[in-house]
C-alpha cells in the first residue's frame, strides 16, 4: 500500500492559524471550508479568461494573499465594492503555495479606510471590459 495522502495546509497557513494549531487547532478550518477571496476576472487577448487573485500589501514584508471565513468580513475589510470568489480553503492555499507566494492571512485585519476598489473602479473597469 501507499503513503496515506494527507494536507499539508498547516503549512501554508498564516502565522494566526499557527498559532490555533498549537492551541488544539481550533482555529484552523476544515480543508473544505469556504473562503471568499479578493480577486477579479482578466480577459487576455488570446484564451480563456483568468482569474486575479489579489493580493495585500503586508508591513512586514512582501504582499501576501488573504482569505476571508465569511463574505461579510470581506466587505467590512475591503469594502462593498470589493470584486471577489468563493473557494475551499485548501484548493486556495495550495495554488497560493504553486504559485511560491507568502502564507496565506486568515481573516486578516485590514487599516482603516484601506480599500482595493472603489464603486468607480468597478464601473471602469466592467466599461473597459465590454468595449
Amino acid at each position: 500500500m501507499g503513503e496515506q495522502v494527507a494536507s499539508r495546509i498547516l503549512d501554508y497557513v498564516g502565522d494566526d492559524a499557527d498559532d490555533a494549531a498549537v492551541a488544539g487547532r481550533s482555529r484552523v478550518p476544515a480543508y473544505s471550508t469556504p473562503v471568499f477571496v479578493p480577486a477579479h476576472p482578466r480577459y487576455p487577448d488570446e484564451g480563456p479568461p483568468k482569474i486575479a487573485f489579489e493580493l495585500l500589501r503586508h508591513p512586514a514584508g512582501p504582499a501576501v494573499p488573504v482569505a476571508f471565513t465569511s463574505l461579510q468580513k470581506l466587505v467590512d475589510a475591503l469594502g462593498p465594492a470589493q470584486p471577489w470568489m468563493a473557494s475551499s480553503i485548501g484548493p486556495f492555499v495550495e495554488a497560493m503555495r504553486e504559485a511560491n507566494l507568502p502564507k496565506v492571512h486568515l481573516d486578516p485585519v485590514i487599516a482603516t479606510g484601506h480599500r482595493n476598489w472603489q464603486l468607480e473602479g468597478v464601473e471602469t473597469y466592467a466599461r473597459e471590459l465590454s468595449s
